[in-house]
């Protein structure tokens, strides 16, 4: 994209600053990893590449049904003999080893994560990796606080964890299943998604430096059918899924009338609500980390902006200037602000869908920018005159495209923000704190944030209502999704 260019007319250059890669060491070829050691996949093995380039970087093991068989007998044997049994003191003294661990490879971790997500290097190292950290911490100064924790009367584990986390945060999701899960006392068996392996089996690296005992924690790579043979296993008694609503409606129905619990987190369509009395230029900083970070790929991005009728065509006008500077290209670049599409799949479903927005009458405007020649790439994208009705209001498109709607009266952005099938996350732009109050009260979303986006915090629950799943993650909420009270069967 354009350089900013200053009053004298003269560009100021960014020179190329790109991470090194020398820190990470990827092997050729990655199994599964089991009972505390790393075995080969008795499925068909495939590729993970990287987004940016369409490179291969490792080619990684799937698991099979028996495979999976395996895994979650290896979690059983390790809850009932070793994890359920030490104190929450000697619990919390992994977890805290493990937050460590995760501290002293930040870096490698940053990179392996660009590397196979496609996101910027500076949103991997300065927000991914520091909360994955922030989780674990959080979580280890709770393992010996569960009698105080207000879940009820001597609370216990579930048992065994079957958790599958998305390709959109691989790192931070694993950390916000895994850690509260181990603090409860649980055991637990991860599948990572298909196209965003890496990390996960790094941290199973680090889970044997940190000593943990065989079985504790299992990962089992591979396609959805892996996914399905782990939420169907008859000795899982928890499942934990972030991903579409509707693979959440599918594992909702495989659990049904079992004996498991389960928490979905999925889609999202969150409004962005900017009233004429907001700060604008700080709204238009929120309203650009709230969509295009990540390349939009986040499940709470605030996709839909409500923008009060008298204030419309400055905020855009100042939106518009702001995506001009920001910097499309190489992940690994300390200067990129938009990353690649993580899969060619995700890169033609928000093609399709903004050729929808353009042929139902949105007016649609692409920042300016140069595609490169490999990879997966989509320029940050904002249409205007979009109804309500419109499919790109309604629909999650999971990329960099904002659709902007307009309001005259806070009954009005109430009206707009809830109709929608979800009900994950919103924001409040405004100066005036009663109407934050007034407006969030009557939002129906999990998570609500007042003059900021996308912000996170290991003690906040996150999770939302309608189509958006149910349960929390994150916070005492969080810890509470894995144990079970003394006078529960």
């Amino acid at each position: 994209m354009k350089d900013i260019e200053p009053a004298d007319g003269r560009f100021l250059e960014y020179a190329p600053a790109p991470e090194s890669t020398s820190i990470l060491k990827v092997r050729t070829d990655y199994g599964l990893f089991i009972d505390g050691e790393w075995v080969q996949g008795r499925g068909k093995s495939f590729t993970t590449i990287s987004p940016s380039s369409e490179k291969k970087i490792a080619t990684i093991a799937s698991a099979s049904d028996a495979d999976v068989d395996a895994a979650v007998a290896a979690a059983r044997r390790a809850y009932e003999k070793s994890w359920a049994k030490l104190s929450g003191s000697d619990r919390g003294k992994y977890l805290f080893r493990i937050a460590r661990l995760v501290q002293e490879r930040a870096r490698e971790l940053a990179v392996a994560e660009s590397l196979d997500n496609g996101k910027p290097i500076k949103e991997s190292r300065d927000v991914d990796v520091p909360l994955v950290a922030a989780w674990f911490f959080y979580y280890a100064g709770w393992a010996d606080k569960l009698d105080y924790a207000g879940l009820g009367a001597n609370p216990r584990p579930l048992g065994v964890a079957a958790q599958i986390i998305p390709w959109n945060f691989p790192l931070l999701m694993l950390a916000w299943k895994i850690a509260p899960a181990l603090a409860a006392g649980n055991t637990v068996v991860l599948k990572p998604a298909e196209t965003t392996p890496l990390t996960a089996l790094l941290f199973a690296e680090i889970v044997q430096q940190a000593g943990l005992p065989r079985g504790v924690v299992n990962i089992v790579t591979g396609a959805g059918d892996t996914g399905a043979a782990l939420v169907r296993h008859p000795d899982v008694d928890k499942v934990a899924f972030t991903g579409s609503t509707a693979v959440g409606r599918e594992i909702a129905k495989t659990v049904a009338g079992t004996h498991k619990k389960v928490t979905l987190e999925l889609g999202g369509k969150a409004a962005n609500i900017v009233f004429d009395d907001a700060p604008i230029d700080q709204a238009v900083e929120g309203i650009v980390n709230g969509i295009f970070f990540n390349q939009g790929h986040v499940c709470c991005a605030g996709s839909r902006l409500l923008v009060q009728e008298n204030v419309h065509d400055e905020v855009i006008d100042r939106l518009k200037r702001r995506l001009s500077t920001l910097r499309l290209g190489d992940p690994l670049d300390k200067n990129t602000d938009i990353g690649a599409i993580n899969s060619a799949e995700q890169l033609e479903r928000i093609r399709t869908l903004s050729d929808i927005g353009e042929r139902e009458g949105a007016e649609r405007w692409s920042a300016p920018c140069e595609i490169p020649e490999n990879g997966f790439w989509f320029a940050p994208t904002i249409f205007t005159g979009v109804e309500t009705s419109s499919t790109i209001a309604r629909e999650e498109i999971f990329g960099p495209v904002l659709s902007v709607l307009t309001f005259r009266t806070p009954a009005e952005a109430i009206a707009k923000a809830n109709n929608t099938p979800y009900g994950l996350s919103a924001g409040i732009w405004t100066d005036k704190g009663s109407k934050i109050l007034a407006m969030a009260d009557r939002l129906r979303a999990g998570v609500i944030w007042a003059n900021t986006f996308n912000r996170f915090d290991p003690a906040s629950p996150f999770g939302g209502y309608k189509e958006s799943g149910y349960g929390r993650e994150g916070g005492r909420h969080g810890l509470g999704a894995y144990l079970k009270s003394g006078a529960s069967k």
